[in-house]
């Protein structure tokens, strides 16, 4: 639709009359009204968002007895500083200062921002744009000064609306703030991953350091055994393949600590970047225990959807998806763009205070595609194709957040069960070396039968503390599958 124009003329002061028609007022507020009613009772094109079915079940199928709640009652949820409950004060230091060091995180955050600022350059959209514009020109007619070149100066504003008929620029808005929702929960993914990366490094490097104090002790008692087996050689008691044994066993502990020595190293180094510091200025002292095992509500399946940060992201691209497949239907139709302009235009400053100097325009401009060749229908199939992806995509993870949860608490359990056995295996091995040494001395076994028992009892130790470090580690593991505090509302 063309735009009406209205301007002043020469001519209207030349024949004498005072002033041009005034500005239409009361036709502008009508077809601005009439647009506003338009934009509110359009209805947005493209389907209605609705999260995608998927079947979680009711409970977990490993859910230790007591510790699931029926589905009829709120799930009971964990507390969003869930490494307090090992009631470690340096691991609640360390969670206290990954966040303002941690570089992946800092990542996550600037994308986070990012999805921000495109909601609200969508959401621009939705309000009219104003611009102001001025201008001098010079111009005239031929190669001398006899053309009378002349000057004009011009100040004008424009403004313009594009009206939301079809609800593009809602679908749009709807886009682009379930993108910001999905950026937001990728960042509680992000710090939930880092901070369960953090807990099972820690732990890691105290289970480390309780194996490097047994290994001191044990090679303390090797060299002590060591000396005695030399004492009872040069006694004519023991034999020289009793001090190559003996000499051979403390070897081979010494090699152990070594090894152990640098792969803690790592792990420490590990730290000091989740922390963003340099690694040689970090450090991570000794002589703390490894923590109690807590308590894990599990709460039921259905939370996930609710309580996981990778799931809640997946669904809400899933709606993303859905709003832009309304994007792109909306250009099957008309756009109504509504302009207005309005100035001065005058040879001399001074003649910008008269009536002849004003111009303005106002109107309507309707504009659509007719031909594109298949591009539209294109966009339509090519939104609807990746609304399906995105849908399948939030299903899997769905399987796989469950199938997670399902795994820890199985290992959670196991590693229960295992470690009540080591305990007991652990007490017949101390008990096995204290009978074979005491037999050892009193001359009734060779030095062999001790070997064979200290091996035995420093194995049966280290496995010992390594189910318990294995716990603590399952447990952070079962902590960020149930979502590890999050809540997405």
């Amino acid at each position: 639709m063309a735009d009406r124009v209205s301007s002043r003329h020469d001519a209207d002061s030349v024949s004498g009359r005072p002033h041009a028609r005034r500005f239409p007022r009361r036709t502008a507020r009508a077809l601005l009204a009439a647009a506003a009613v338009l934009a509110v009772s359009a209805c947005a094109v493209g389907p209605d968002y609705q999260r995608p079915v998927q079947d979680v079940g009711v409970a977990y199928a490993h859910a230790p007895e007591g510790r699931w709640i029926p589905a009829d009652t709120p799930p009971q949820a964990l507390p969003a500083d869930w490494w307090a409950l090992f009631g470690d004060p340096v691991l609640n230091d360390l969670m206290d200062r990954m966040p303002r060091g941690n570089l992946d995180l800092a990542q996550a955050e600037a994308q986070f921002r990012e999805a921000r600022a495109a909601l609200d350059s969508a959401r621009a959209g939705l309000f009219p744009s104003l611009g102001v514009s001025g201008s001098v020109n010079r111009a005239g007619q031929g190669v001398s000064d006899a053309g009378n070149p002349a000057t004009t100066y011009s100040l004008s504003a424009t403004a313009s609306w594009e009206v939301d008929l079809w609800g593009r620029v809602r679908r749009d808005v709807e886009a682009a703030r379930a993108g910001e929702q999905a950026s937001a929960a990728d960042l509680d993914a992000m710090r939930l991953s880092l901070r369960s990366t953090l807990a099972q490094a820690y732990f890691g490097v105290r289970a480390s350091q309780l194996q490097d104090a047994l290994l001191a002790r044990t090679l303390d008692e090797y060299a002590r055994a060591l000396e005695m087996t030399r004492n009872r050689l040069a006694a004519g008691v023991a034999s020289p393949a009793d001090v190559a044994a003996a000499s051979a066993q403390l070897d081979q502990a010494r090699a152990q600590r070594i090894r152990l020595g640098w792969q803690r190293e790592q792990q420490i180094h590990a730290i000091a970047v989740l922390l963003g510091q340099v690694p040689a200025s970090f450090r991570l002292g000794g002589g703390a225990s490894l923590p109690a095992v807590p308590r894990v509500p599990v709460g039921v399946p259905s939370a996930l959807l609710l309580r996981r940060p990778d799931v809640a992201g997946a669904e809400r691209r899933v709606a993303q998806a859905n709003a832009r497949i309304g994007v792109a239907q909306a250009a099957w139709f008309p756009d109504l763009t509504l302009s207005a302009q309005g100035g001065y235009r005058a040879a001399e400053f001074a003649s910008w205070i008269m009536a002849p100097a004003r111009f303005w325009t106002l109107g309507p401009a309707l504009a659509a595609s007719v031909f594109d060749g298949g591009a539209r229908a294109a966009a339509v199939a090519s939104a609807r194709a990746a609304y399906d992806a995105q849908a399948a995509a939030y299903r899997k993870t769905v399987l796989d957040a469950l199938r997670e949860v399902e795994d820890a608490l199985v290992q959670t359990q196991a590693l229960a069960e295992e470690q009540a056995a080591r305990d007991r295996a652990l007490a017949a091995a101390r008990e096995t070396l204290r009978q074979v040494t005491n037999q050892y001395r009193a001359g009734l076994v060779d030095y062999l039968s001790v070997v064979q028992a200290q091996t035995s009892a420093l194995s049966a130790e280290q496995t010992a503390l390594d189910v318990r470090a294995e716990r603590l580690t399952a447990s952070t593991q079962l902590i960020a599958a149930l979502g590890g505090g999050y809540s997405f509302n």
